[in-house]
Parts: structure tokens; sequence; C-alpha cells
């Protein structure tokens, strides 16, 4: 036999032999657009290794500022979003985006700042603590990412009466952040910033920051889940997508989220079963 003849029939039963072998398939997964604070706290890596043993589906977190999150879901670039600023979700629900919207969980927000406390803030309602912060041009730090954070914020501001775009000035840092790196600022300038209680309880560089506002009904901090509607982008896949919503708001979801704690506190409190949509 010649060096071409047993040449090619080399090649063709090398290409029979990987013919033969069938393609490993490729896990299910799906994309979740989330906000950095369901990241950043330590909740995704306590909740999701629960639904890929149920379930063998891998989520691929996304995690950005909620405004961003839902950006990145209407150019199709996510299966599910998971964020927390209500009305925003709302539009995107309007807009065709998605179909609905669940309640999943929720928390609340705090105002952290100095210990020393220039500003007098501690205890006061929250309009109240804006304002004077406003007055005494105390340092604080935004995270001005377009995140629910960041909006909860900017109507903080609005409803103390403070024009934040005339009154700001160098006491204003506007980092462009998500919440561990804003808090992290905070606490290397000692300024005030509003955070969610989720990301401060698992914030382990303080310094001499400390919880000066809590409690204010307006601090309220709801998350809602939203599979993208894929009339507007087919390539989402909607069995994935539906598996892990449903997860979420059962009984097994909704317990794993209240199991997860940090020193005996839970970060987040289920709401699925609460009136909303």
């Amino acid at each position: 036999m010649d060096l071409l003849r047993r040449g090619v029939l080399s090649l063709a039963l090398a290409a029979g032999l990987a013919a033969a072998v069938p393609a490993r398939a490729e896990p299910p997964s799906i994309v979740v657009a989330s906000t950095t604070s369901t990241e950043q706290s330590g909740l995704f890596k306590h909740i999701l290794p629960l639904f890929k043993d149920k379930t063998g589906i891998e989520v691929k977190v996304v995690a950005l500022g909620t405004g961003q999150a839902l950006d990145a879901a209407r150019r199709g670039d996510a299966d599910v979003v998971l964020v927390h600023d209500r009305a925003a979700e709302d539009k995107f629900v309007a807009e065709g985006f998605a179909k609905a919207r669940k309640d999943v969980m929720y928390n609340d927000f705090v105002v952290i700042g100095p210990k020393a406390d220039p500003a007098g803030i501690k205890g006061a309602g929250l309009q109240d603590a804006f304002r004077k912060l406003a007055e005494a041009k105390a340092p604080f730090v935004s995270r001005g990412d377009r995140s629910g954070t960041h909006s909860a914020e900017l109507r903080a501001w609005k409803e103390a009466g403070v024009d934040l775009a005339a009154q700001k000035g160098d006491w204003y840092r506007d980092v462009g952040q998500g919440m561990g790196p804003a808090l992290n600022t905070a606490s290397a300038l000692n300024a005030y910033i509003l955070a969610d209680r989720g990301t401060w309880l698992s914030f382990k560089n303080r310094g001499e920051l400390t919880v000066l506002v809590e409690g204010d009904s307006k601090l309220f901090n709801p998350y809602g889940v939203m599979l993208v509607n894929p009339e507007k982008h087919p390539t989402v896949k909607v069995k994935e997508g539906q598996a892990f919503i449903d997860w979420l708001v059962s009984p097994e979801g909704q317990t794993a989220i209240a199991n997860y704690k940090i020193g005996g506190e839970p970060l987040f409190f289920p709401s699925a079963d609460k009136a909303g949509k």
C-alpha cells in the first residue's frame, strides 16, 4: 500500500472514530443580571450551589447596578434579572421586556457614617438626616452608578428638599462603583454613605464607620425577579430561566435566602408570599 493511500485511510479511520464518539454536552446554564449588593453580600455564593444541585443548571451572574443590569437585559445579554428598584422594574415590564415581576426578598438601606457623627444625624429620620448632611457639607460618598441604591439616595436628597445639582461640591464624592468599593471609599475618607444592610453586614473594612440612621419606612428595599421576554429576544433560555425563578420563590428557595446569615443576623428576608406581582 503506497504512502498516499495509507494516509487517506488513516484520516478516514480517525474521522470515523471521531464521529462515533458523542460530543460532550455542555451543562445547561443561564445568565442572571443582578445587583452588586446580591453578589458582594455573599448571597449568591450561598444559594446558587443549592439551585445547581437540585436542577443541574449553572447560573452565571453579571453583577451591575440595577440600571445597568436592566439595560443588559434590554440588549438581550441576560435571561433573568434580579434587581431592587421597583419603579425601574415596573418600567421594564411596561416596556415589554418582561411579562411579569415577582417579589423575592427584601432588606433595608441604612445610613452609615463616622462614629463621631460631625453632622449630628444619629437617630434622625431619613429626610432630616439628609438635610443635615447637606447643611453641614459633610463628606458623602455616592455610588453614582444608576444602581437601586443610587436611585434611593437621589430620592432621599429630593425628599429632603436638597437641590443636589446646585449644592453638591467637594464634600460629595461620586465614585461610579458598586456597593463594596463605595464602602471602602467611605471608610478611607471617614465619610457618610447610604448602603444596603446586606452588604454592610458582610463588609469587613469598616474603620470608624457605623450605622447612624435606620428603621425609617423610606429605607425599605425590596428585590424583584423577572424573566426577559423571549418575544424581544428569542435567545432567552426560557425553560432554564423560569426554573430559576420558580425555585427562588418556592419554599425551598425562600428558606435558602432566609438561612443566609452573618453573625446570626439574616441579610435578606423572603417575601414571595407577600403581596406583590
